[in-house]
């Protein structure tokens, strides 16, 4: 904030350049990276909009907690495990599935993976 200025005056100004917030009432924020989870409680959470682009201003209480192996498996879908088995030339679906798993979902590397058994 600048100092010594009026928040309402602030505000107004904030209004005639275009630029627009709201205070969102937020009971918890969680961003999810590959490796770990960063959690924010009591979370102080403010969209952001100006000249059509929106953005958060996030404050709070930060906690950090690592990803299990579990939650960091990709979802394999039907579709992905019958191309595995198309282009490998295996029939055993199980086994497609398992290489996608091992592969972390990586199609190409799981097909790789079977030709070369």
């Amino acid at each position: 904030m600048m100092p010594n200025m009026d928040p309402r005056a602030l505000k107004k100004m904030m209004e005639r350049m275009g630029i627009r917030s709201e205070e969102i009432d937020a009971l918890r924020v969680t961003i999810e990276t590959r490796d770990k989870n960063i959690l924010i409680d009591n979370p102080q959470v403010t969209l952001i909009n100006a000249q059509g682009s929106s953005s958060f201003q996030i404050t709070g209480d930060i906690s950090e907690t690592e990803k299990s192996d579990s939650e960091s498996l990709p979802e394999i879908s039907e579709d992905d495990v019958k191309v595995v088995m198309e282009q490998s030339g295996t029939t055993d679906e199980e086994k497609a599935r398992d290489a996608l798993t091992k592969s972390k979902g990586n199609i190409a590397e799981a097909i790789m993976a079977l030709k070369g058994e």
